[in-house]
This record gives C-alpha cells, structure tokens and sequence, in this order.
C-alpha cells in the first residue's frame, strides 16, 4: 500500500480534518477528501497514510471528473493527461492541437476550448473502460451546475472507490 508522510496541516500530500477525512492533495488536486480507504501506520520515518488501492482511486477521480465536473481547472486537465499516462505532446496530437497549447492550459495560461474539453473527457472515459455515450455525456455535463472548486469526497468500499455526497 502506498504511504505518504505524516498526516500534519504542513503535509503536502495529506491532512486529517476534524472529521476524520483525509484531504489528500498527493493526487496534484486541491479538493479531494477520502472518508475510508486509508489508515495512519507507523514508518522508519515516522507516522504516514496508507491509501488503499491507489490506482483505483486516481480511476475514480479521473472519471468523476470527466463524467461530472462542469469546469475542469488547470490541475484537473493535468490530471486527467498524467493518469492516461500521456505526454502534452502526445495529448495536444489526439486532440490536433500543440503541446505548447496544452502547456498553456495546464499552467492556467489560457482556457482550453469546449470541443478540446469534451474530447479529453471522452479520452478519459474511454481509457477509464467506461461506457461512451456522447450524447449522456453532453446532456449530464450540461444539467450540473456544480461550482468550478467543489470538493469531492471519495470512500472505499466493496465494488471499489466511488465518489460520495459530502459527509
């Protein structure tokens, strides 16, 4: 199980919250939060956070994102390309764009079109083994109306991570 350091407010990668959430930022977002899935262990470097299922859980993200999020943010766009393990060349190439465009974007230098978005998530999707109806897609994207930095909240459980309403 992967482990990050000690769950302090300092912490870059992890912060147990009052209600015993763990906001995890190791994943490069802002407002992710694990309600189960992860427990504090002892370490040669003392206390850290084991996740467990990691990949799963970045899956989850990834598609929670790309099937529910109605503004993708600077990070999220990064997030989605590093977890189909895509370079910004190779990404700015399936979408006939330049890598530098898709540098742009990820340092929040410029907005990404809404054709080139769509596309991304669909790519996602995809790569995610999720089902592609493009129709639903454009139909779910446009019925939220979720703010652009609405925290997401995560929980392990039988069949998997799966994103939750707030605790």
């Amino acid at each position: 199980m992967p482990i990050s350091p000690t769950p302090k407010s300092d912490s870059k990668f992890a912060e147990i919250t009052n209600k015993n959430l763990l906001h995890y930022t190791a994943c490069g977002l802002d407002d992710v939060y694990l309600m189960s899935g992860y427990e504090i262990v002892k370490t040669s470097h003392g206390e850290g956070t084991a996740i467990k299922k990691l990949d799963d859980l970045h899956l989850a993200i990834g598609r929670n994102l790309a099937e529910l999020k109605k503004v993708l943010s600077a990070k999220e766009l990064r997030f989605l390309r590093t977890h189909m393990n895509l370079t910004q060349s190779e990404l700015g190439k399936l979408l006939g764009l330049t890598s530098q465009q898709v540098a742009r974007w990820e340092k929040d230098e410029s907005d990404i079109s809404g054709a080139a978005e769509f596309l991304l998530r669909a790519y996602f999707i995809q790569h995610a083994g999720g089902s592609l109806n493009l129709q639903e897609l454009v139909h779910g994207l446009d019925e939220n109306d979720a703010p652009a930095h609405e925290k997401s909240f995560f929980a392990k459980t039988a069949r998997g991570w799966r994103a939750r309403m707030a605790a």
